[in-house]
């Protein structure tokens, strides 16, 4: 029987790394190797940074961008280990280091780590492609929990680089990601986002492909975060084998 793979858990306090703590000790494929949260958190079995990237074959990190860059960092110092990142609203710095890291370790970082929505971001690619600027227009709603902190969510921006690479086009020329006021005219081949937080909504997500005269919706709605860390878990078990460099879901899928 081969030995689990030992995991350690980022944020182990935040809502994600509960849900990924519980499902990775029930995993017999998996060793719960270690838990760390940020610098200064309490918690019974808790370890530091340093510690838990000596023991794990693969760190899962649902924190915070900052803090994902900075592991990223870490873990390319020492060579290992891999790593899957979960955390959404970077900038343009912060993907740069990561981008950096992953040219000495193995990373997998995803706007979402649900396998449906990443099977429906192939589809928007597609419709995309067959449904070009002068077809439709496109425009996505997002809907998540009131203590999320970014928006558009990171799963709604995927869906719009599956959208805009649909079309052969980059997203940030054409995304408008809120409209207020006077406004004027849709310009053909904008990609809108809209955007509503509240309650413990986990997360909705579709993507309108309007027409005269017709609607095609290709949506997606998460019914608890388990389905998150399954995915991580797929990420983790297939990143573990992999060589240095920065990938997705899809690549994941396409194993």
């Amino acid at each position: 029987m081969p030995k689990p793979l030992r995991i350690a858990i980022a944020g182990a306090l935040g809502r994600m790394g509960r849900q990924m703590v519980e499902t990775v000790a029930a995993d017999p494929r998996l060793e719960l190797a270690a838990r760390f949260h940020r610098s200064g958190s309490a918690g019974e079995g808790l370890v530091d940074r340093d510690e838990a990237l000596a023991l794990a074959d693969v760190i899962v990190d649902f924190t915070t961008p900052a803090a994902s860059a900075e592991l990223a960092a870490a873990c390319a110092v020492r060579g290992g280990p891999a790593l899957v990142i979960g955390s959404t609203g970077f900038d343009a710095a912060e993907l740069a280091a990561i981008a950096a890291a992953a040219k000495t370790v193995a990373i997998v970082r995803s706007g979402s780590y649900s396998l449906g929505l990443n099977v429906l971001t192939g589809l928007v690619e597609q419709a995309a492609r067959a449904l070009g600027p002068g077809d439709c227009d496109i425009e996505i709603f997002e809907a998540h929990h009131r203590a999320k902190v970014d928006a558009p969510s990171g799963t709604a921006l995927m869906l719009g680089e599956a959208a805009a690479q649909g079309r052969g086009i980059a997203l940030e020329d054409v995304a408008r990601r809120g409209r207020d006021g006077v406004t004027g005219p849709c310009p053909p081949g904008e990609i809108g986002f809209a955007v509503m937080r509240g309650g413990s909504i986990v997360g909705e997500h579709s993507v309108n492909f309007l027409a005269d005269g017709e609607v095609l919706t290709l949506s997606h709605s998460a019914g608890d975060r388990s389905m998150f860390a399954r995915g991580a878990i797929a990420a983790a078990l297939w990143v573990a084998e992999k060589p240095p460099g920065e990938y997705d879901m899809r690549d994941v899928l396409r194993r």
